[in-house]
C-alpha cells in the first residue's frame, strides 16, 4: 500500500469532497460567465469560493476554476492571469507577490499508479510556492510540490520535484536548468 494515498474512494470523507467540488464548480461557473468590469460580483463570488475575501492587492483574472476553493490560501499580492485551475484539496499555498501567468495548473489530489489501488485511494500532497516565485503560462505543478522563494517555472514546465529557491526550471518534466 502506499504511503501517499490518503482518503479512500467511497468513504465519507470523499463523499464530502464531492459534495464541496459540485458547490465550487457551481459557483466559478458563475464567476467565470460575469462581465469583467463587474468588481463587486467577482469579489462576492470569490468570498464563496475560498471562504475569505481576497487579500489586499491581490489579482485573479477569470476564466478562474478549482475543484475545491478553500484549502487554497492566497497572500497579499499574489496576481494570478486568466485561465488557470487550482485542484487544491490538499491544500495549495502562494506566498507574497507570486505571479501566475494564463492556463498554468496546479493538481494536488490524484490516484496511484497500481491499477487495484487507483480505484480505492486518491493520493496527493500539498503544493507550496514561496514568495516572488513567476509561474510561466501553461505550467503543471503536481502534488507535494514545493517551490522557493525567487523561483522561475518557464512555460510549459511540468513541475513534479521541489525546486529549489532563485531558480530557473524547464522542460516536460522540469529540472534545474541554472541557480543564482
Amino acid at each position: 500500500m502506499p504511503d501517499d494515498r490518503f482518503m479512500r474512494i467511497r468513504s465519507a470523507q470523499f463523499q464530502a469532497m464531492s459534495e464541496r467540488v459540485l458547490r465550487a464548480t457551481e459557483l466559478t461557473s458563475r464567476l467565470n460567465v460575469l462581465p469583467f468590469e463587474d468588481e463587486v460580483g467577482k469579489a462576492e463570488l470569490f468570498e464563496q469560493i475560498l471562504g475569505r475575501k481576497l487579500p489586499a492587492r491581490t489579482t485573479i483574472y477569470p476564466p478562474f476554476y478549482t475543484d475545491h476553493g478553500l484549502n487554497l490560501e492566497l497572500a497579499e499580492r499574489v496576481f494570478i492571469n486568466q485561465n488557470c485551475t487550482f485542484l487544491d484539496y490538499a491544500g495549495i499555498r502562494l506566498g507574497e507577490r507570486v505571479m501566475i501567468g494564463p492556463k498554468a495548473t496546479f493538481i494536488t489530489v490524484g490516484h496511484p499508479v497500481d491499477p487495484v489501488e487507483r480505484r480505492d485511494w486518491l493520493s496527493g500532497g500539498p503544493i507550496d510556492v514561496g514568495e516572488n516565485v513567476w509561474i510561466g503560462a501553461g505550467a503543471t505543478v503536481l502534488p507535494g510540490v514545493s517551490i522557493g522563494r525567487d523561483a522561475v517555472v518557464a512555460a510549459g514546465a511540468v513541475v513534479a520535484e521541489d525546486v529549489p529557491p532563485a531558480s530557473l526550471v524547464t522542460g516536460g518534466k522540469a529540472t534545474v536548468n541554472r541557480r543564482w
